[in-house]
């Protein structure tokens, strides 16, 4: 049983993350800016208010954590990046940190070019400054993440919805996992099953994953 700290546990990613993690019998505390909103959590889940980009909120929360997960969304560039370097900072005080896991965005992912599919011209362009967000963050953990032990996700560049948790996945590194039709498709609920899998099983101790059928 590990002690897990989910922030942005009451997003689309991070409330499955969350479930998941409940489902197998681990201590859950959930940070998220308004714990008033998120009732929908399972029982048993520790809710508090938290903030990835925030030093003193990390402090608060990471010293009996085993693991961070980061499962924010929904703001400007610069929060992945924010959340990554603050967790990184914090976690380097403690003489035993905790890992983090940082979902981040399939955009990241490389095209059989070996582009990534955020510089395609055609990649939409209300989504490409918060793919480029999260860009950021996966070039810090690879260049400047020293001392702490990382983890980054990518899901599927496109096909990605809630959906069913089937429990099965394939993984992957910097490419999608696709399938024979060349399609790479996974729910958020076998995502959440893909990140428990890791946390209880590391395979990509400062690495980049992804996963999908």
């Amino acid at each position: 049983m590990s002690d897990i700290v989910v922030f942005g546990a009451g997003g689309t990613a991070g409330s499955r993350i969350t479930a998941e993690a409940v489902r197998r019998g681990h201590r859950v505390t959930a940070a998220v800016r308004r714990p008033e909103a998120v009732s929908y959590l399972p029982a048993g889940v520790r809710v508090v208010t938290g903030d990835a980009t925030s030093a003193r909120s990390v402090r608060e929360l990471a010293p009996e954590a085993d693991v961070l997960v980061v499962a924010v969304g929904g703001g400007e560039r610069g929060l992945w990046l924010d959340a990554a370097r603050t967790l990184v900072e914090v976690l380097r005080e403690l003489p035993d940190p905790p890992r983090i896991i940082h979902v981040g965005g399939g955009s990241t992912l490389l095209d059989p070019d070996g582009r990534r599919f955020l510089d395609d011209p055609e990649f939409p362009d209300e989504y490409r400054e918060s793919a480029r967000g999260q860009a950021d963050a996966l070039d810090f953990y690879r260049a400047g993440a020293d001392g702490v032990t990382w983890t980054y996700v990518s899901p599927p560049p496109l096909e990605f919805h809630p959906g069913a948790r089937t429990g099965r996945y394939r993984t992957g590194t910097d490419q999608p996992v696709v399938d024979a039709a060349g399609r790479s498709v996974l729910s958020y609920e076998d995502l959440a099953v893909a990140i428990l899998d890791e946390i209880e099983k590391p395979a990509f101790t400062n690495r980049r994953f992804t996963a999908a059928y």
